[in-house]
């Protein structure tokens, strides 16, 4: 199983794709994780459009089996949970225009399964990340550890 995780952003997304099976020892295998950052003073409807071809880009290229992606969070601002509710559908668009399997886990669920607490630090997160898949270090920004760390929680949870 090869999984695209997705950590959703107006500003800076992040994504890990871990491979599982095929001999693959452990947790599996970090394939690649980054961030795609979008310009944060174009209008909204550019960065979704960006968004979206850098998403189904990842995906031609790594040809994943599932796509996981982190549920929307209630922020206390109204707007920003508007904004990344977009970010979301754009990512949710990419992944079943490639008839990609879809799961949503929420943060805390992310949290937990990855660190065992719901309530776990980025910091604590990216450290379990590097550890989960025997890596030297965290995978590095925060932001790609976070969609490593989605994709792991597919991989735990199924």
């Amino acid at each position: 199983m090869r999984v695209l995780g997705i950590d959703p952003g107006t500003s800076v997304t992040g994504y890990g794709v871990v491979e599982t099976g095929n001999g693959v020892p452990g947790f599996g295998r970090l394939v690649e994780c980054g961030v795609i950052t979008l310009a944060k003073r174009s209008p909204l409807p550019h960065r979704l459009a960006e968004l979206h071809e850098g998403i189904t880009e990842l995906i031609v290229r790594h040809r994943p089996t599932a796509l996981a992606l982190e549920n929307a969070f209630f922020h206390k601002n109204v707007r920003t949970t508007l904004v990344l509710g977009h970010a979301r559908g754009v990512v949710l668009l990419a992944a079943q225009q490639a008839g990609l399997e879809i799961a949503e886990y929420p943060p805390a669920t992310i949290k937990k399964t990855v660190v065992g607490v719901g309530g776990a630090h980025k910091a604590q997160v990216a450290a379990m990340v590097a550890r989960l898949l025997r890596l030297k270090g965290a995978p590095e920004p925060s932001d790609a550890a976070d969609g490593v760390a989605v994709a792991l929680t597919h991989i735990l949870r199924t």
